[in-house]
């Protein structure tokens, strides 16, 4: 965990970083600071305005803005607890009442939303298209991000969705847009949902898997995940009816359902930090397999309550907010680790490069190689 002090117009707020200990990767970015500095001047004008904070990460926005009490939503469940534990470090700053995600959005008009804008450039087009639906009609959008991380054709995104006001000049390779309502709406827009059929199908079966905008590989299979689903039947031959099977970080959700296809009788929990991974892997399992039992939840990363699993499928997010790391995928090893029957197994799939048949090794007892490509390595691992 790494812990540093960001001075904002709240003062200085003790801020850290979960999961990491890189000195490198702090709890906020410039972009965090322009768009605390505007809001302040704007609420501190205007008191008594109703502000909505979209995608705060560790909780620099909705501390920094807590005299104001702002709504939070954010698509990732890292934030619950990177909340939690940054209010307490900083007594002054109080944490809301609740942490909306995209299951359950909040359904309010505000006079003010703060959005964190993200790399993708169809999740952004969706978020700008939902803030003008919870916008009061002269409410405005504070929109910031860091310049190299800005998706392509950001400018057109913005220009297609909302009334840009102004942009900002750019500040410490920061910048933010200042937008009013515009009339372009979810409902009008098709972008919310892209996917594509299995090839072959899963067992004979016509399968689509579709997917929101901030899930991983919406559009394609990924070649990770090809390459390992060919050892999923092996791998779930141990599997009878109710076993128990995990596809964490399950993104659309193709290894669980390619898993429900082959062994229809388990009991299935989808897992991700994304609620539109969630919301995107109910959608397909409903549509596919409507009398299956599965379960899903939305949640950073696995407790040990969770289990005991009979096997637990896995392709581990790499990045984190434009960060090539593998803090993450080390941190649901070691969970999985704790998450396995008896005679339970983990079957991944990563990229070559990071070396993970080491990092395994410090969790597992057994590590065997599967298959590989010039780029990723299957795994299972047990014991």
């Amino acid at each position: 965990m790494t812990t540093a002090v960001l001075d904002s117009n709240a003062g200085s707020l003790i801020l850290s970083r979960p999961g990491t200990d890189d000195p490198n990767l702090r709890a906020w970015s410039a972009a965090d600071e322009l768009l605390l500095h505007e809001a302040w001047s704007r609420l501190e004008a205007a008191p008594g305005s109703r502000v909505l904070v979209v995608d705060d990460q560790y909780g620099a926005l909705t501390l920094g803005l807590s005299r104001f009490v702002p709504d939070v939503v954010a698509d990732g469940a890292q934030l619950i607890d990177a909340i939690t534990l940054n209010a307490k470090q900083n007594p002054g700053s109080a944490a809301p009442e609740q942490i909306h995600s995209w299951l359950q959005p909040p359904d309010s008009a505000y006079d003010l939303i703060l959005l964190r804008i993200p790399r993708e450039a169809d999740y952004l087009s969706w978020l700008l298209r939902w803030a003008n639906g919870a916008l009061k009609p002269d409410g405005t959008l504070l929109a910031a991000g860091m310049i190299k991380h800005l998706p392509d054709r950001s400018v057109d995104v913005f220009a297609g969705a909302v009334e840009v006001r102004h942009v900002s000049r750019a500040v410490k390779k920061a910048r933010m847009m200042t937008c009013g309502r515009g009339e372009a709406t979810l409902d009008s827009w098709p972008g919310t949902w892209k996917g594509y059929a299995l090839e072959g199908g899963l067992d004979n079966r016509d399968v689509r898997v579709d997917a929101m905008p901030a899930v991983f590989a919406r559009e394609k299979l990924d070649i990770g995940t090809r390459l390992m689903l060919p050892h999923l039947k092996s791998a779930l031959k141990p599997c009878g009816a109710g076993a128990r099977v995990l596809d964490l970080a399950c993104g659309n959700g193709v290894l669980g359902l390619s898993a429900l296809a082959i062994q229809p009788e388990i009991e299935i929990t989808f897992s991700d930090v994304s609620s539109q991974a969630i919301l995107s892997a109910r959608r397909n399992t409903e549509a596919a397999f409507s009398d299956s039992k599965a379960l899903f939840a939305h949640a950073d990363g696995l407790s040990e309550d969770k289990g005991p699993f009979e096997l637990i499928l896995l392709n581990p997010p790499f990045h984190e907010g434009g960060v090539v790391s593998d803090h993450i995928a080390l941190k649901l090893f070691e969970q999985a680790s704790k998450c396995l029957s008896e005679t339970g197994r983990v079957i991944m799939v990563g990229n070559r490069h990071l070396g993970y048949h080491r990092s395994l090794q410090r969790f597992f007892t057994h590590v065997r190689q599967l298959d590989a490509s010039p780029r990723f390595v299957v795994f299972e691992a047990w014991g």
